[in-house]
């Protein structure tokens, strides 16, 4: 250590004596520095006026969850479709995998129906002896029509069920039933391999109106979207509805001329009666598939118009009716 001799003669410290200021102790006295600057300036800038929604406007930002037009939503569903059908193999897998027979159960369910309606119907009511075919009737008829009841039960609960991925993700919120429905067509696959395998064993004969099947189920998927969006949104809202739905069901299968002939029940009713019960689209799409694979003869033209006013009519009003409370769905 050096000294250097003062006036008085004592030593002067030299510059390795005086206190160091270390590093960490400048980037902090910089900082503040360039704090006090920053709020200075800020202090000098004019401050934002007007209500909250001109100021979210003003600097460019959007509430969470907005609704989308409706063609910037359709696309957007379309960009996520692979989900959609991941989501209803997953749905498919889930239902019955913890029971011994597993999926075999979506077929099973509707063939135990087919048993005991021919037992009630068939036998003690005896509607087989004005029916053809009263078997092949019968089990189209049940699954047909099985098909429009379980994509409107389970699209009815396809918000309810799945809250917690609505709050937690960000997408368009009809692929949840369009799932439903997705999954349930799929099902509706194997169900007509049955129906082909009933139809030729019960004495009816290949076709060339089994190509028109294609057709008939397309319109029928479409109505059956518009059931399972419009009671999609109405279930979210009302969940009681969900308890309600399995009776109307119930009801509208025997309506729909699934289980007896339409034209044996509205033979003696008034003229209204059976306008009202042959322009249900329950049995519209069932007499559809039912004249594909039996008779050999195409369904009426005018059966074919109302599948297709039923299909656009249905398809159309539930999309908007559900994407209209888009931004509610999650938040009740």
């Amino acid at each position: 250590m050096s000294f250097s001799t003062s006036v008085g003669g004592a030593p002067e410290p030299t510059a390795d004596d005086r206190p160091r200021i270390s590093l960490r102790e400048q980037e902090q006295e910089e900082a503040r520095v360039a704090t006090e600057a920053a709020w200075a300036e800020l202090t000098r800038l004019p401050r934002p006026t007007g209500t909250a929604t001109e100021l979210a406007s003003q600097f460019g930002l959007r509430p969470i969850g907005l609704r989308p037009p409706i063609p910037e939503y359709l696309r957007q569903i379309w960009r996520r479709r692979f989900f959609v059908l991941e989501l209803s193999r997953a749905r498919e897998q889930a239902e019955n995998a913890e029971s011994r027979l597993g999926q075999f159960w979506q077929v099973l369910n509707p063939l135990l129906n087919v048993a005991v309606y021919y037992l009630i119907f068939g036998v003690l009511l005896d509607s087989k002896r004005s029916i053809p075919n009263y078997i092949a009737f019968l089990v189209i008829g049940v699954f047909v029509f099985g098909y429009t009841q379980k994509a409107m039960l389970d699209g009815a609960r396809s918000i309810t069920s799945n809250l917690g991925i609505v709050r937690a993700l960000h997408f368009p919120r009809a692929m949840l039933p369009l799932s439903v429905v997705v999954q349930e067509l799929f099902t509706l696959g194997t169900s007509l391999l049955i129906c082909v395998a009933v139809v030729l064993l019960t004495g009816e004969g290949i076709s060339w109106t089994w190509i028109l099947i294609v057709p008939a189920v397309a319109l029928q998927t479409m109505f059956g979207l518009g059931l399972a969006l419009t009671f999609a949104r109405i279930t979210e809202r009302v969940s009681d509805v969900a308890q309600l739905l399995p009776f109307l069901a119930r009801t509208w299968l025997y309506l729909s001329g699934v289980v007896f002939s339409l034209d044996t029940f509205a033979g003696d009713h008034h003229g209204w009666v059976k306008v009202v019960l042959y322009s249900n689209p329950g049995a519209i799409y069932v007499e559809l598939v039912r004249d594909c694979l039996m008779g050999g003869q195409p369904a009426p033209l005018l059966t074919w118009i109302g599948g297709l006013a039923w299909a656009i009519v249905g398809v159309t009003f539930g999309f908007v009716y559900f994407w209209k409370a888009e931004e509610r769905y999650g938040r009740g």
